[in-house]
């Protein structure tokens, strides 16, 4: 896989942002000032709820969207001075199906090369449609394909001019476990050979399992940017799961009193879910609340906070922060 000479030696950041911000006819702010950099060779993370302004930024990163104020480096190339270069730095797969219906996908990755001013001698159309899993369906129009195939198409598609940086927005939306898989382990093939990754996905274990370095969007602000380690290390929280006994005790249980400002909550399946944080509370201590008020404890098991907990603890975050500057 070849990538796009920079004007320097190869950037340590694949993607460079200083103050982006994007205003849309109305007063529309969808992006604040945002400063971020995606580090060479990294599968990045960028996550946040809808309306948050992920949309925009990519929109922005692939020139179809032109920024109101800031600076957009891709692999070392000025957005502004050298346009061609770094739209040739980058590909990006859409979230939207939009696929020529009368194309067939051999066809329309050769117009896709050829938009990329990439050399016939040079394409690899036939190779890039096997590892996504089309070459039977190379000569079939693209309205005869699933919509899991449709997907994959726009991967190809994405793929022809070999960018340094590829762009997922939201690419398993929809699709079955079984392309899922397919598509992370091409991911992990083509990362392994130099590209970077930007993933934007609502599905945050696949964040989690994929990504290295994670950025958080909530109202066109950067809420945070870490490696994933250390975000998940930031939150204190854990969770404790018991069953009580007798069933009669559990209603009662969810509403005790707990100490260190431990919350319990009881599941559809019977379950006591009490989070709690490690620095507050002695997880033996509500043990021992519990079975003091309401009888004994057959089962229990703890959880370590996920990318999910991280993820609202930092908006909910965000949103008392705004709360009290407003």
């Amino acid at each position: 896989m070849t990538s796009p000479a920079a004007p320097d030696a190869a950037p340590d950041a694949a993607i460079s942002v200083r103050g982006l911000r994007k205003v849309y006819r109305g007063g529309k702010e969808a992006l604040r000032g945002i400063d971020l950099d995606v580090p060479r060779g990294a599968i990045f993370g960028l996550l946040g709820p809808n309306g948050a302004g992920k949309s925009t930024f990519i929109n922005i990163l692939a020139g179809l969207t032109i920024k109101t104020a800031g600076q957009v480096r891709i692999w070392g190339f000025d957005q502004d001075r050298n346009p061609r270069q770094s739209r040739a730095a980058i590909g990006v797969v859409p979230q939207e199906l939009n696929i020529d219906p009368f194309f067939t996908p051999r066809a329309a990755l050769e117009v896709q090369a050829g938009l990329y001013g990439v050399p016939r001698a040079r394409r690899r159309t036939d190779e890039i449609l096997a590892k996504v899993g089309l070459a039977d369906k190379a000569e079939a129009y693209a309205r005869t394909l699933s919509g899991g195939m449709r997907r994959r198409l726009l991967v190809a598609k994405a793929l022809v001019h070999d960018p340094a940086v590829l762009v997922l927005d939201e690419p398993t939306a929809g699709v079955d476990i079984e392309l899922r898989r397919m598509l992370w382990d091409y991911v992990r093939e083509l990362n392994a050979r130099g590209v970077t990754i930007i993933l934007t996905t609502h599905y945050l274990e696949e964040a989690e399992e994929m990504c290295d370095r994670i950025a958080v969007i909530g109202d066109g602000r950067l809420i945070a940017c870490d490696d994933k380690a250390a975000l998940l290390s930031r939150l204190d929280e854990r969770v404790l799961a018991v069953r009580i006994e007798p069933e009669e005790a559990r209603a009662q249980a969810a509403r005790l009193d707990l100490p260190g400002g431990a919350r319990a909550h009881l599941r559809a399946d019977g379950w006591l879910e009490i989070a709690y944080r490690r620095g507050a509370t002695d997880p033996g201590a509500l043990i021992a609340r519990i079975e003091r008020a309401q009888g004994r404890i057959v089962d229990l098991s703890t959880r370590e906070p996920d990318l999910e907990d991280v993820f609202m603890s930092l908006l909910r975050e965000a949103g008392a922060a705004r709360d009290r500057a407003g």
